[in-house]
């Protein structure tokens, strides 16, 4: 996407896929500025919320399921960003044709298009040597804000994708084959994350960071994958309930904007029907 600013010409994509900020080579007869901006998916949200002071919308594209999306959708609420949403659509088995999207992303600028957010009308006078991910990290203050928290809010960050992939490999994988020994091996690994949360309000701290909208998510499509599997775990039962109560959020889930199903695409034998 392409505005006119006051110094020239502006280009801003984002994708979750590259790490840390570029700025790439420019005609010489104008002033562009490409940035791919990647990394862990917080300065993702981050961005948005740095930027939305430049009064920018947000378009959020991923399939038309709750998947890597749908914290992302959480956060937005919950910060109140206002943004688009473009939702793409597999087809049927058993090809689930997904030219729609692979018809797109190659036309989209970036170097490793998947997940995409692109905001509109970017506007900013700083240089961008200014655009530094832990600069809109902490201004968010979504990612701790003592040493501590943030050594918490990095190490949930990488268990909760451990976490994620796994579930992932199970729902479109053999999934009959492979659910027994996933639900064996399932209390141990709550019963993890039951002991790092402790008596925390949320898993960082005092705080929200952006771990808690990843692991809500999480942790709500085991409830209803498992609804059980949280009974022995009471401070994870308290977390939800926590998440749940928070105002923006309740908002959303009231709405006609929130997507309870299906959790994954069309292809997978688990999550993957809309209810």
């Amino acid at each position: 996407m392409s505005v006119k600013g006051d110094s020239g010409k502006f280009k801003l994509v984002l994708t979750a896929e590259t790490n840390g900020f570029q700025r790439l080579p420019t005609a010489s007869n104008s002033t562009s500025l490409d940035i791919k901006w990647g990394g862990r998916i917080e300065f993702w949200f981050v961005a948005q919320r740095a930027y939305s002071c430049c009064k920018m919308a947000m378009k959020l594209a991923y399939w038309d399921i709750r998947g890597l999306a749908q914290p992302i959708r959480l956060l937005l609420e919950y910060t109140g960003t206002k943004y688009e949403e473009k939702l793409y659509s597999c087809g049927e088995a058993p090809n689930y044709d997904k030219s729609c999207w692979f018809n797109e992303k190659e036309k989209l600028g970036m170097d490793f298009p998947n997940v995409i957010a692109i905001p509109r009308g970017w506007r900013h006078e700083s240089s961008p040597k200014q655009c530094h991910n832990e600069i809109y990290a902490r201004k968010h203050n979504l990612c701790g804000e003592t040493e501590e928290e943030q050594t918490r809010v990095d190490i949930l960050e990488n268990q909760a994708m451990d976490f994620r992939n796994g579930f992932v490999q199970l729902c479109y994988g053999d999934f009959d084959k492979n659910k027994s020994c996933y639900t064996e091996k399932l209390p141990g690994t709550l019963k993890q994350f039951s002991d790092f949360l402790g008596e925390r309000k949320w898993f960082a701290g005092d705080k929200i960071t952006f771990v808690d909208f990843i692991m809500y998510e999480l942790l709500d499509q085991h409830r209803m994958f498992d609804a059980a599997c949280l009974d022995d775990y009471k401070n994870l039962r308290c977390f939800l309930d926590r998440f749940e109560s928070l105002e923006k959020i309740v908002e959303y889930m009231k709405s006609s904007k929130f997507m309870k199903t299906p959790v994954n695409n069309k292809m997978a034998k688990w999550g993957n029907k809309k209810e």
